[in-house]
């Protein structure tokens, strides 16, 4: 009894060719080769048929004559053949080239569309890998100081370069130095949120991210102080944004905001202070000022550089040095230090000028009627 075969698995067809080898083929195909035979044979069955009639038209004509008759309609039939042949080559090679750039476009189309779903997928991931790292690592407002320590997030072989190497992965197709560039921010931004769960951060320089970031962020108010340091900040283009940003929180989720120019001398009531205050106001920003020198003893005596409070939870400062240059951004949530905030930016507000106020005030300076801090 024979025992039934199983059947033979199919070859394996053959990997098709690439795009590149198929476009690379075009031209060095020729169609036209094997039919020079079939081009000869109708030139002499052309050319006999010519040499038959022309013997039978001419009997007497020379044999000679006949046969060049002959042989010039064999040589025409061949050579009308040949061009017939090469057009037909030409628009066959025409059509291939024209599907192989189809084809070729599309592929590449197709490539980009999946490298693109590619990088979307990975960000998505690495920025949820991110989201999960901040909030399973930075510690509630209810957690003790244990807790915190034990989620303290750390900037060595923890966190980072997990989520380093997988923006790098997502990069790789770009230049190396972005990869570099993704781990060195994400150490720098890791390293912040180490230093937030003490509850305070602090940077070199201004950070106007931080500002923009927890303006956006605020859900109850926002308190702010602002310095004769820092009125050239009103003409840049990180006070559009920031403005721009304050606007969207007062009209979409109603939050007030309050600022206080503080000034170091009447010297700097001007139309040019008035003018910023004004813009503010359109903005639904309550705008106060206050003179330094004219405040009571008790007023003078406290802090006078740049801050704002942000929902009376953390504020952010910016320190100047000596020569009245922006040095170092800090973040603060100890809640002692933002109540002395609050406390301090409270007490000037009260004793400010509002803008009806002010713009009294400005009048009497130009005219010269008010006498006081003229020295």
């Amino acid at each position: 009894m024979s025992t039934a075969q199983s059947p033979q698995p199919p070859d394996p067809a053959p990997p098709p060719a690439t795009l590149a080898a198929r476009v690379r083929s075009i031209g060095q195909r020729h169609p036209g080769t094997g039919l020079w035979p079939r081009r000869l044979a109708a030139g002499l069955v052309v050319g006999a048929l010519a040499w038959g009639v022309a013997a039978l038209l001419g009997p007497e004509t020379e044999v000679a004559r006949q046969f060049a008759a002959a042989l010039l309609c064999a040589a025409a039939a061949v050579a009308v053949q040949h061009v017939l042949a090469l057009d037909r080559r030409v628009q066959d090679q025409d059509r291939r080239t024209r599907g192989a750039l189809a084809e070729t476009a599309a592929a590449l189309e197709d490539g980009l569309r999946r490298h693109d779903d590619e990088l979307r997928t990975g960000l998505a991931r690495c920025t949820e890998d991110l989201r999960h790292l901040v909030d399973t690592r930075l510690p509630g407002a209810g957690r003790d100081e244990d807790a915190a320590r034990d989620l303290e997030v750390r900037t060595d072989a923890d966190g980072v370069p997990d989520l380093a190497h997988s923006f790098a992965d997502v990069l790789a197709p770009g230049p190396a130095i972005l990869g570099t560039f993704v781990r060195m921010e994400m150490k720098r931004v890791v390293g912040h949120l180490s230093d937030l769960t003490n509850l305070t951060a602090e940077c070199p320089g201004e950070n106007h991210d931080w500002m923009l970031t927890l303006t956006r962020a605020a859900q109850h108010a926002i308190c702010a102080i602002s310095t004769s340091v820092d009125r050239e900040f009103w003409n840049s283009e990180p006070a559009s944004r920031y403005l721009q940003a304050q606007k969207e929180v007062i009209e979409e989720r109603g939050v007030p905001v309050s600022r206080l120019f503080l000034l170091q001398s009447a010297r700097e009531l001007d139309d040019k202070l008035l003018r910023l205050c004004d813009e503010q106001e359109l903005l639904r920003i309550e705008v106060r000022v206050a003179v330094l020198p004219e405040l009571p003893q008790h007023l003078q005596r406290g802090t006078t550089d740049d801050f704002i409070v942000y929902d009376e939870e953390v504020t952010f400062e910016i320190e100047q040095d000596l020569r009245e240059v922006n040095v170092r951004t800090r973040l603060n949530a100890r809640q002692d230090h933002v109540q002395d905030r609050m406390k301090r930016f409270r007490e000037l507000w009260e004793a400010g000028m509002n803008l009806r106020e002010l713009e009294v005030r400005v009048d009497d300076e130009e005219d010269g009627t008010w006498m006081v801090d003229q020295g």
